[in-house]
C-alpha cells in the first residue's frame, strides 16, 4: 500500500484512553531519535510520522514560523521539544505541552519546560499567551479542529496569534488512527485507534473564519504549509501576560486527565 505524504505529524490526537502515551513504538521511536513510526487508518491507509525530523533542531522552515511568534509563546504537542528548545535559547518564554513522558523528557533534556499535559486540560496562563503553536499537523488534535480552535482561543490573551501547520493537500478529514511501526500487513498496533483529523489550508480558514478568527498570513516552505489566525477575543485590558516565574512553578510532570474530552501526543 501507497504511504500518505508526510505532511501532518499527528503525534498528538489522543482519546481518553491516552493511546499516543501508551504507544511502546512511539516512545521508543523518541528516545532514539529514529523510525519508522506510521499512523495507520482503519482502512490500512498510513501516514508517515517524520520522527528524525521531530528529534533534530529546528530547521530552516520551523525558524521561520518561529521569527513570527510573538511574546510568551504555549507549544501544543510539543513532541520531543526541538521548537521549544530553540525559542527558550532566544530568551523567550516558552512552555510546551504533551502527553507523552518520553516527549516531556526530551524537551527537559533540550533545555526547555514542557508539561504532561493536554491541551484540553486547565494550564498555566490560560487566556494570556500570546501565541500558541500547533505544528507539524497538531490542527489535528482530538479530531475536531472546531472544538481544538475554541480551546485556543480561550488560552489566548485577546488579539493573540496561533500559528498552525497545515496539510499540503486540499483536505478536510476525520479519521481514527493507530501508531504502528512497520508497514507490512502484520504491522503491530499500539493501543486503541483514537480521534485524528488532517485539514488544508483552505478548509481551515473556512472553519476559522466562521469561528471568529482573522487572518494573519499564510504561507507555504519547503513542502510544508502555514497558517496564522488572529483571536478576535476581547477580555478586560488588566490581564497580564503569562512570565517566565508563572511558568515555572507550574512545571510539575503529571499523568493527564483520564477524563479528558480530548488529548494532544
Amino acid at each position: 500500500m501507497k504511504a500518505a505524504p508526510a505532511d501532518a505529524g499527528l503525534r498528538s490526537a489522543l482519546p481518553a484512553s491516552q493511546a499516543w502515551d501508551a504507544s511502546d513504538p512511539y516512545a521508543a521511536a523518541l528516545r532514539s531519535g529514529h523510525g519508522p513510526l506510521f499512523l495507520r487508518r482503519t482502512d490500512g491507509w498510513l501516514l508517515p510520522l517524520e520522527v528524525e525530523r521531530w528529534c533534530a533542531r529546528a530547521d530552516a522552515v520551523d525558524l521561520e514560523a518561529l521569527d513570527r511568534c510573538e511574546g510568551a509563546v504555549l507549544d501544543v504537542g510539543c513532541g520531543p521539544g526541538r521548537l521549544v528548545a530553540e525559542l527558550a535559547a532566544r530568551g523567550r518564554t516558552v512552555l510546551g505541552i504533551d502527553v507523552s513522558e518520553a516527549a516531556v523528557t526530551r524537551t527537559v533534556g533540550l533545555g526547555g519546560q514542557s508539561l504532561r499535559r493536554s491541551v484540553f486540560e486547565p494550564l498555566p496562563g490560560e487566556g494570556r499567551w500570546d501565541t500558541v503553536l500547533l505544528m507539524d499537523g497538531n490542527i489535528g488534535i482530538g479530531g475536531d479542529p472546531r472544538a481544538l480552535l475554541a480551546r485556543v482561543a480561550a488560552l489566548l490573551a485577546p488579539g493573540g496569534l496561533l500559528i498552525a501547520e497545515t496539510a499540503p493537500a486540499d483536505v478536510d478529514e476525520r479519521a481514527h488512527v493507530q501508531v504502528v511501526d512497520v508497514t507490512d500487513a502484520d504491522a503491530h498496533a499500539s493501543g486503541s485507534p483514537f480521534p485524528w483529523a488532517r485539514i488544508g489550508t483552505r478548509a481551515l480558514l473556512r472553519r476559522a473564519g466562521a469561528a471568529g478568527w482573522r487572518t494573519a498570513g499564510q504561507w507555504a516552505s519547503g513542502e510544508r504549509r502555514f497558517v496564522a489566525l488572529r483571536s478576535s477575543r476581547s477580555a478586560s485590558s488588566s490581564a497580564e501576560p503569562p512570565n517566565s516565574t508563572a511558568v515555572i512553578s507550574s512545571q510539575r510532570v503529571r499523568k493527564p486527565s483520564a477524563d479528558s474530552a480530548a488529548t494532544d501526543r
